[in-house]
């Protein structure tokens, strides 16, 4: 099956569908890795806070696949905001990741409650940038005010905004300020975390498809126009989320999803998350 792609606005192609290594052990990375991009996931999304680089890049290296054909993300930890750290991170993360650059590297979190301004953060990315070392340049967990002061006070925009969206939580307001800004949403846990297979109007439209229930988010969330990149605990659901290009909901059961929208978060508040790693 073929994964649709969208254009970023620095005219960089990106799959909608991927693979996501949050909390994959970085012992079982390579396989897990290795098993997605078997399967035809062309998308991974890792981090450098999620200590699973080295088995993400291995599992590239293995796969026998060109550099063009994986499209590769990682993300900027919260221990290396100083500008001065940016780029040696990156540079550590390409060498764990065996790359010369990646696809789109990442602020993970803006830190407005600390001692740390992200703008400063993101200027130092885009040198990166300039340098070649990724393809694109993005951020995660950032709010309206955050990607307004970027976009008026730097001089890169963001490609991406990588955020928390599942069905209890569609953002839909953070959304509009992306496309407004012609910044591409990316959704990070797009099952609630597994909260979303014991609902039963989910369940309802499950049956009338003849989908699962995980099946029938993943696609809401491709029909939105968002990148999605679910994580799976088994080879089975690997292959079961990545059978979504055949089938379309109605937008009926597209509104019914939406409606289950009760502004619930489950991770950590972007304008509260303060958790800095030592190192």
């Amino acid at each position: 099956m073929t994964v649709p792609t969208l254009t970023l606005n620095n005219g960089v192609q990106i799959p909608q569908f991927g693979y996501g290594t949050w909390q994959v052990p970085p012992e079982t990375a390579q396989d897990r890795v290795a098993e997605a991009l078997d399967i035809g996931y062309r998308h991974i999304d890792t981090a450098q806070m999620y200590g699973n680089e080295e088995g993400v890049g291995a599992a590239i290296a293995a796969s026998g696949l060109g550099r063009d054909e994986v499209f590769v993300t990682t993300k900027l930890n919260n221990n290396r905001h100083d500008p001065e750290r940016v780029g040696p991170a990156l540079d550590e993360s390409l060498e764990k990741l065996g790359l010369e650059r990646v696809d789109l590297f990442l602020i993970h979190w803006p830190l407005p409650m600390l001692d740390i301004d992200f703008v400063d953060t993101w200027r130092a990315m885009e040198e990166a940038y300039a340098a070649g070392k990724a393809r694109a340049i993005g951020v995660s967990n950032f709010q309206p005010s955050h990607l307004r002061r970027v976009v008026q006070e730097a001089t890169v925009v963001p490609a991406v905004n990588q955020i928390e969206i599942h069905p209890y939580f569609t953002q839909d307001e953070l959304r509009a300020v992306n496309t407004e800004l012609g910044i591409a949403t990316e959704a990070w846990s797009p099952l609630a975390q597994g909260q979303v297979f014991d609902d039963p109007a989910l369940e309802a439209i499950a049956r009338s498809t003849g989908r699962s229930v995980s099946q029938v988010v993943l696609r809401w969330h491709l029909q939105r126009g968002d990148i999605v990149f679910p994580k799976a605990s088994s080879v089975e659901r690997l292959k079961q989320n990545f059978d979504l290009f055949d089938f379309e909901l109605s937008d009926a059961d597209m509104g019914a999803i939406s409606a289950l929208d009760a502004g619930r978060r489950i991770g950590a508040d972007p304008d509260e998350m303060s958790w800095v790693p030592e190192g």
